[in-house]
């Protein structure tokens, strides 16, 4: 099953917000990761989404830090789902941000969003991706706002997603495609300064390449 091929971005990413139930929080642009441009936030950030082509060096980087962490015992509190859907990676960005961010977010007293959470609870990573195929509310709300002008001509996913949040007070990365989050350890600053240092070790490996996007999840006031 595929969904239609979108493009990542707040403005896609709020209106999905707004669909599920979801509120007090925002999606924005990060347009650079300068320590002059972080000052520039003056409102707390949840989460950090990372957007980067497929590239075999980005590829094998990725990989090697996914078997590093073979061996480590799981952060029960972290909520990770395997993504099963193709052209997926923005919804399950979004529900990795929201779900691993529920004290930083309100939810509408119906929201979709939530009650999806809730009940994959429980579940594992692999049966919360095949509970996702089968959640009309989510799916349907999705291929809406996509069909209001964010699908892709260009077919579809040609980048991989990863998602930062503090879990636990942890850096923790998640990337739907990966059997595992990844456990960056305990958060030595600000969130946002040691997420933007693991984008940085993306953004290492493919110094030429231009097709780099990030967006932050942040308070709405």
């Amino acid at each position: 099953m595929a969904l239609p091929p979108t493009d990542i971005n707040p403005e896609m990413l709020n209106k999905l917000l707004d669909k599920f139930g979801v509120s007090s929080c925002k999606y924005v642009d990060m347009l650079g990761f300068e320590a002059d441009y972080l000052k520039t936030f003056s409102k707390p950030v949840s989460a950090l989404v990372l957007t980067f082509p497929q590239t075999p060096k980005l590829e094998e980087f990725r990989n090697k830090k996914a078997e590093e962490q073979k061996g480590k015992e799981l952060n029960s509190e972290v909520y990770y789902l395997k993504q099963t859907l193709e052209n997926s990676s923005g919804l399950v960005a979004l529900i990795h941000s929201i779900a691993n961010n529920k004290d930083f977010v309100s939810f509408a007293n119906k929201s979709s969003l939530k009650n999806f959470i809730d009940k994959s609870a429980a579940a594992s990573p692999e049966e919360r991706g095949k509970l996702l195929e089968k959640n009309e509310a989510l799916l349907s709300d999705y291929k809406s706002v996509a069909a209001e002008g964010f699908v892709r001509p260009d077919g579809g996913d040609h980048c991989n997603v990863i998602v930062l949040v503090p879990a636990n007070r942890h850096l923790t990365e998640l990337d739907g495609h990966l059997e595992r989050p990844i456990d960056h350890g305990p958060l030595s600053d600000s969130f946002l300064e040691n997420a933007v240092n693991v984008c940085k070790q993306y953004t290492e490996q493919a110094k030429d390449e231009m097709r780099f996007s990030a967006v932050a999840l942040v308070k709405n006031a």
